[in-house]
């Protein structure tokens, strides 16, 4: 497993944390030549701390904390990254995934197929300093 990087809060670009709608931050930074993306901070108002809908029974009590839940991203630019997957922890289900970043707005979009056949999630840029997860790998 890769560590992830760590990113100042000045990142432009898709790279460095994010808030999903239920307030878990995102960070998205380079694993090599191509973009990942861990959880490093479980909201209080996230359904689940652990990964309870996995589809593999003995996965399902792992933390989400430190979890990769995007992988193989090819930047395009700094504003993009497309041909990745996305792993959503609240359905236990994988898509293909494509990311664009519009200053502080981050537009995620998972499909089964063409991108056409899929939902869009829109993130906000963490404020301020993230308190990382304490099981966060790299830390």
């Amino acid at each position: 497993m890769l560590a992830p990087v760590r990113l100042s809060a000045q990142t432009k670009g898709i790279l460095g944390d994010w808030t999903e709608p239920t307030g878990s931050v995102i960070r998205i930074g380079r694993c090599g030549a191509q973009v990942c993306m861990w959880i490093v901070s479980v909201s209080k108002r996230a359904p689940a701390a652990t990964d309870v809908h996995n589809p593999h029974p003995a996965l399902r009590s792992r933390s989400l904390c430190g979890l990769e839940i995007g992988s193989g991203f090819i930047p395009h630019g700094a504003c993009e990254a497309t041909g990745g997957t996305l792993y959503d922890p609240k359905t236990g289900k994988t898509y293909h995934g494509m990311i664009t970043a519009d200053g502080a707005t981050l537009r995620l979009r998972g499909y089964i197929g063409i991108p056409l056949l899929g939902r869009s999630q829109t993130w906000r840029r963490a404020a301020g300093h993230v308190k990382v997860c304490t099981s966060m790998p790299g830390r």
